[in-house]
């Protein structure tokens, strides 16, 4: 039967950046709107939102701090875009979870049957 490898405390700490900054509904929205892998104005991002251009640039530095982002000047504008590098390893860490889950629930029906 697979085991997954315990999760390790340090293993996690260099991702708290990126589950605080996915918790925002906000945040998450601007992460979704850039998955479609086009670089995307703060204007762009605003668009169709009842949230200012202002607001949405905070909301792109946390996200940028958390590394979930990356922003370029292209002349005028500071156009933004996905970094799913960072997405894969929160992902990895999660599954890592899921799998210890897993396993525990499998020893718990062993032991109850």
């Amino acid at each position: 039967m697979w085991t997954a490898r315990p999760v390790k405390h340090r293993d996690m700490r260099p991702l708290a950046p990126v589950f605080a900054a996915l918790g925002d509904p906000i945040r998450l929205q601007l992460v979704a709107r850039l998955s479609g892998g086009a670089q995307l104005s703060i204007t762009q991002l605003a668009s169709g939102t009842h949230v200012t251009r202002q607001a949405i640039t905070k909301h792109l530095h946390v996200l940028a701090h958390a590394r979930l982002v990356r922003g370029a000047r292209q002349g005028r504008e500071q156009l933004w875009e996905l970094n799913p590098a960072q997405l894969r390893e929160a992902r990895r860490c999660l599954d890592l979870i899921a799998g210890q889950w897993d396993d525990a629930l499998q020893r718990l029906k062993a032991s109850l049957e």
